[in-house]
């Protein structure tokens, strides 16, 4: 059973940084999908960014070019680096990864992007 668990969540004012970081029990190395995903109140859960194995990165529509996602191997983590932060950001981020076929879920971080 993979653990995931993310960090680094929190209040900031809009056009602000946070930098989540998703950390694994198990080595990276065998995940073959890692995403953040996101969901605000009312709304559905979205993809924000997937990083593969092999280090390709894919990025919703809303946060191009605004957030970065990343992999440490070393720390068995991936990190999630928010820039520009808009109000409608405010969401609870969570860690997904996919290992061996299986998919495993964190619990989330809440970020709010507020003044």
């Amino acid at each position: 059973q993979v653990q995931l668990v993310e960090s680094g969540g929190g209040l900031v004012q809009p056009g602000g940084s946070l930098r989540l970081s998703c950390a694994a029990s198990e080595s990276i190395f065998s995940m073959n999908v890692m995403s953040w995903y996101r969901q605000a109140p009312g709304n559905q859960r979205e993809l924000v960014a997937t990083i593969t194995s092999g280090g390709t990165t894919v990025y919703g529509d809303s946060v191009k070019g605004r957030f970065t996602i990343s992999r440490d191997n070393a720390k068995n983590t991936v990190n999630l680096q928010m820039n520009s932060l808009k109000p409608e950001d405010t969401a609870v981020y969570s860690c997904y990864a996919i290992r061996r076929g299986l998919p495993y879920w964190g619990k989330g971080t809440l970020v709010t992007v507020s003044s």
